[in-house]
């Protein structure tokens, strides 16, 4: 009788073992997705700013400035290689883009551009991906952490390799800040 309720225990707490380590694995994919879902949206907009860039040179080409930092800072995109370094290369990149804009305000004929004004509203369809997925990204950063720090899951998460809190995709100093474009 005793050994019966003694198996009956661990046969629960065995259970109850499996069924939170596969909680945090599922949660541990569901950040991972979330970010590969962030870096499908960067790599679109990566891809759109070269021929936004050249639109752009044919109308400011004294603006060579202001297109350098563009490019510079979506190369520091593209060769980024930890979703860390990424965040913080795609903040340098969201700043330069704001000055690229600032600066297509000045020459009205390149506002009236047809490929400028397409690409402008790409990226800017694209932006707003990248907002979403990033709010989407933190919130799934969230329950993640949450999971692996809350009882009982904390009791096991360090033993079942879980130990690590991932990082969230916080806004860049001063980005709430409009850029100041000056001639």
């Amino acid at each position: 009788m005793v050994l019966g309720i003694i198996l009956a225990i661990i046969v629960v707490l065995v259970i109850a073992a499996i069924m939170l380590y596969n909680n945090l694995v599922k949660m541990r994919n569901m950040v991972d997705n979330a970010w590969a879902q962030i870096d499908v949206q960067l790599q679109r907009r990566c891809d759109l700013i070269p021929n936004l860039v050249e639109t752009v040179k044919g109308y400011a080409a004294h603006e060579s400035g202001t297109l350098e930092k563009v490019i510079a800072a979506r190369s520091a995109v593209t060769n980024a290689t930890t979703p860390e370094a990424k965040m913080e290369a795609d903040n340098a990149l969201s700043g330069t883009l704001k000055s690229l804009f600032a600066v297509s305000e000045a020459y009205p004929e390149l506002k009236a551009n047809a490929n400028f004004q397409q690409l402008q509203s790409q990226l800017a369809d694209t932006e707003d991906k990248i907002s979403y997925m990033r709010q989407s990204f933190n919130d799934t950063v969230m329950k993640y952490n949450t999971a692996i720090q809350t009882f009982p899951a904390v009791l096991f998460a360090g033993m079942f390799g879980f130990f690590k809190e991932r990082s969230s995709f916080d806004a860049q100093a001063g980005a709430e800040v409009a850029p100041k474009v000056t001639f």
